[in-house]
């Protein structure tokens, strides 16, 4: 259903602008073979659409590459069509006469059309080549009068959605990223959630890499919508369940303690604080696996702080029911897209990137490490967060 979804929306951006520039600028000319070389590409690339609808199951490695290759071909003439209704004029936006009349105008105009149509081809370039090797560290500070005064200063660092099976068990990128990690020297290391695309095995070519990221209280993660390998056809569900349990076992094996609805107490002196961990709570169709109150037990009167994969959680239970002062979450990616501050992620996610706060308590969302689907990132870069708490009045 949703590989349906994403094929009609690409179906409508291949055929707008086309049609638009078809009408435009391609009908008039004498020449046939201008004509018919016109839609030639995406042609192709209909064909392809409709190859890897049919042959999904055996293709799903292929259609990372097919998106950057549609939105290669597509994005720069969407802008140049968006650029040229403004500039060439047609109906309401602008005057045919000021157009037709005035030449030397209109011939700027296309041309800024042009440039803005090369620069976005450029940018998704950069996005699918380097951008999502990108790594980005971002300083956050969050306040809380709950905090104690031991732990004043105290510097997490949260990582989120490597989906190390996108990485085609290439571990050079990671390695960077986890020195990176290893650098900030973090009181304490998360991860919260979609180590995996489904598989288990995705992680084995990593695990030397993973293994290596150190925080002075150790390394704590959750599960993640991905990790429960429900986008894998299983023979049945015993198969589904021994995959997320060799995935258990093996982050343990890494030297990361992952946290199944419990919760860890980490100590300076006399005061404690509470990391509390759940496994995935979602909206449908995302797992809800989460038990909040057999993760509380025993921490009442503490600062918490709680790892949960999907940031829906925050308003769904956390908030409302619970006394926990902040929560880190992933899940997002901020859409793997994200334009002088834009991103699609906010009409489906209230919280998709960053801290928000409701009074004294705070949700994180990091936009993730890895990537999925697509491989590129282009302005949601991947992301590295170092939290620093402090003590408030």
């Amino acid at each position: 259903m949703i590989l349906l979804r994403v094929a009609l929306i690409l179906l409508a951006l291949l055929i707008l602008p086309d049609w638009y520039l078809y009408q435009t600028y391609i009908r008039k000319s004498s020449k046939r073979w201008i004509k018919l070389f016109f839609w030639f590409p995406s042609i192709l690339l209909l064909i392809a659409m409709l190859v890897l609808v049919l042959l999904r199951d055996t293709l799903h490695n292929a259609l990372g590459i097919y998106l950057i290759v549609v939105l290669c071909i597509v994005l720069p003439k969407l802008i140049f069509s968006i650029a040229s209704l403004l500039f060439r004029g047609t109906g309401w936006l602008a005057s045919r006469y000021f157009c037709y009349k005035r030449n030397s105008l209109c011939l700027i105009g296309l041309g800024f059309c042009s440039l803005f149509g090369l620069a976005s081809f450029g940018y998704l370039l950069f996005g699918a080549i380097e951008g999502k090797e990108n790594f980005q560290v971002r300083e956050v500070t969050f306040h809380s009068p709950d905090l104690p005064d031991a732990f004043d200063g105290y510097r997490i660092l949260q990582i989120s959605d490597l989906h190390t099976g996108s990485w085609n068990g290439d571990t050079t990128a990671i390695s960077k990223a986890i020195e990176l990690c290893n650098a900030q020297h973090a009181d304490l290391a998360v991860f919260t959630g979609d180590l995996v695309n489904s598989m288990a095995d995705e992680l084995l070519p990593h695990m030397p890499v993973l293994s290596r990221l150190k925080a002075k209280d150790g390394v704590y993660s959750v599960l993640g919508n991905h990790d429960y390998a429900i986008y894998h056809h299983w023979a049945n569900e015993k198969d589904r369940i021994a995959n997320i349990d060799s995935l258990i076992i093996r982050e343990e094996r890494m030297g990361w303690h992952m946290l199944n609805n419990t919760n860890h107490l980490i100590k300076r002196g006399d005061e404690s604080i509470a990391l509390l961990g759940v496994e995935n709570s979602g909206n449908p169709p995302f797992p809800n696996r989460g038990n909040l109150p057999k993760a509380l037990k025993g921490t009442d009167g503490l600062f918490k702080i709680l790892l949960s994969h999907d940031p829906t959680h925050w308003r769904r239970e956390v908030l409302p029911e619970t006394d926990i002062q902040l929560m880190l979450s992933g899940h997002t990616h901020d859409m793997q897209f994200n334009i002088f501050g834009f991103s699609a992620s906010r009409f489906m996610y209230p919280e998709h990137n960053g801290l928000y706060l409701e009074g004294s308590r705070g949700l994180y969302v990091n936009i993730g490490l890895g990537f999925v689907l697509f491989p590129m990132r282009l302005g949601a870069w991947p992301e590295i967060t170092v939290i620093t708490l402090k003590k408030s009045n």
